[in-house]
């Protein structure tokens, strides 16, 4: 039932609307429509997590496969084709959420990733794992666009910082499956050889297949809706929305004196104003989020994609024994967002992202230093690693927040795409590789160098947030950035 004395959107000419429908989903408290919002959705973080892990877990066991017979070269290649696939699914699939709807897209996404990555488990050869590991990291990547716009754009305003966080944070639960999926499924005990590691793959495919019946229910973006012209749709989803909240017995505010949109509805934007929008309008918040993005890729794969190297190399962990070491690495990764990500509502955007990065980067540099001194054992090494993540993980996810708040509505997907991939391309293809040239050298002080330059890119980064981010916490989407179709007074 519709508030009688608000006009959810109205027709002031053939081509402008007037709408509170973005206020009245701000307004909404926390209720069972949000968490499952975040069940359906959030799933990506989990499965990007699983499949990370999962690649490193199961390479001895390709290299071992009668069938596949990998190298420790093809190893590497299938990772990067796993990054290039989400850097490539990114973008494309960031322009198509952007262009034709997130629900759309968050569908396509995820059945490309259930295919892809049960695909994956029946590979005959070199080709075709590398072929179905792009085609699996083209989905994840499509799905962080589709799915985080999304999710901004559904969650009240007040909350929204610690909602971002915490299903950020689920990429370690993610890790943690798959490293404890792999240590069950590896034993030789449990599965023959060549089968173990297909089995791998195929708990991302269950759990893709699981959750995809949950998405039939979520609705599209209305905020997306309204600056396309559906104006009778969204109204209808967040009048539905509304009525779910009063039959759960919540008594909503008014909200008669909240400012109201005024939009001129568009069928697309064109890539034109898309570029003038990034570096031109908003030049300096792409400054901001390419900083972010950067730094904390580089921090992260540098250091995830070769702690197991570390581990065997320096403290001569059996390999078989290294999804041991992952679980207390990533309980320490979950937990960061977790119990800090009120902190980012609270106290405020710019403190914490600056806060989580400067402490970040000063402890990696503090605990390479004992590292190179010999001063660490394996277990003292692991809680360092649990200290440094907890607030690394923190500022990660972050990032992430910072790129889909700080830019319109019309554009928002493809910018999250467009600074996950430069990010990525930076900072996530080029630390692994930095970082294996380092151990390889089996100097300590080596390695120390490698955590120096990610200290210093987290460092940066934080000077640059605390000095240009946005106060973006408990505001609306389109206070933070004004939608480009908005139509001002003259």
């Amino acid at each position: 039932m519709t508030e009688p004395s608000t006009v959810a959107a109205r027709e002031t000419s053939s081509a402008i609307v007037e709408t509170d429908l973005p206020a009245r989903l701000d307004r909404l408290p926390w209720g069972r429509f949000h968490s499952l919002i975040v069940a359906a959705l959030g799933i990506t973080w989990l499965l990007d997590g699983l499949e990370v892990t999962l690649a490193g877990a199961v390479a001895s066991a390709l290299k071992a496969s009668p069938a596949l017979r990998f190298s420790n070269a093809d190893v590497g290649l299938t990772g990067s084709a796993y990054l290039a696939g989400a850097v490539l699914g990114a973008l494309g699939f960031g322009w198509l959420t952007d262009r034709f709807g997130r629900r759309k897209l968050f569908f396509i996404t995820l059945t490309l990733y259930l295919a892809a990555t049960a695909a994956t488990a029946l590979s005959w050869n070199l080709s075709s794992f590398i072929a179905f590991r792009f085609l699996t990291g083209a989905g994840i990547g499509g799905e962080y666009t589709a799915i985080n716009s999304t999710i901004q754009e559904f969650t009240p305003a007040r909350v929204r910082g610690w909602t971002d966080l915490g299903i950020n944070g689920t990429f370690w639960v993610g890790a943690a499956l798959g490293a404890g999926g792999s240590l069950v499924l590896l034993d030789p005990g449990l599965l023959p050889g060549d089968w173990g590691w297909r089995a791998c793959f195929f708990i991302g495919a269950a759990l893709a297949l699981a959750i995809l019946p949950m998405r039939a229910w979520v609705p599209e973006s209305p905020r997306w809706l309204l600056t396309h012209g559906q104006l009778d749709d969204a109204r209808t989803i967040v009048e539905d929305i509304e009525t779910r909240f009063r039959d759960q017995g919540h008594t909503l505010p008014a909200i008669e004196d909240t400012p109201r949109l005024r939009l001129r509805a568009r069928t697309h934007t064109a890539l034109g104003e898309v570029f003038h929008a990034l570096f031109t309008l908003h030049r300096r918040r792409s400054l901001v989020s390419l900083s972010l993005m950067t730094a904390q890729a580089f921090f992260y794969n540098a250091i995830f994609f070769t702690y197991a190297l570390v581990l065997t190399d320096f403290y001569h962990v059996p390999g078989d024994h290294i999804g041991w070491y992952l679980l207390p690495f990533a309980l320490g990764n979950f937990l960061g967002p977790l119990v800090l990500g009120r902190l980012f509502d609270v106290i405020g955007r710019r403190t914490m992202i600056a806060t989580t990065y400067a402490l970040s980067g000063i402890l990696l540099a503090g605990s390479g230093y004992l590292f190179e001194q010999q001063w660490l054992t394996v277990t003292t090494q692991t809680i360092a690693w649990m200290t440094i993540f907890f607030f690394a993980s923190a500022a990660a996810s972050s990032a992430y927040l910072t790129v889909s708040e700080s830019f319109p509505l019309e554009i928002r997907a493809l910018a999250i795409a467009v600074f996950y991939a430069f990010g990525t391309a930076l900072g996530g293809i080029a630390g692994p590789v930095f970082f294996g040239r380092l151990i390889d050298t089996h100097q300590r002080s080596e390695v120390f160098t490698g955590y120096l330059v990610g200290s210093a890119l987290m460092l940066a980064a934080a000077v640059i947030v605390a000095i240009w981010g946005i106060d973006a916490e408990r505001k609306s989407l389109e206070s933070v950035a004004a939608p480009l179709s908005a139509v001002t007074d003259d």
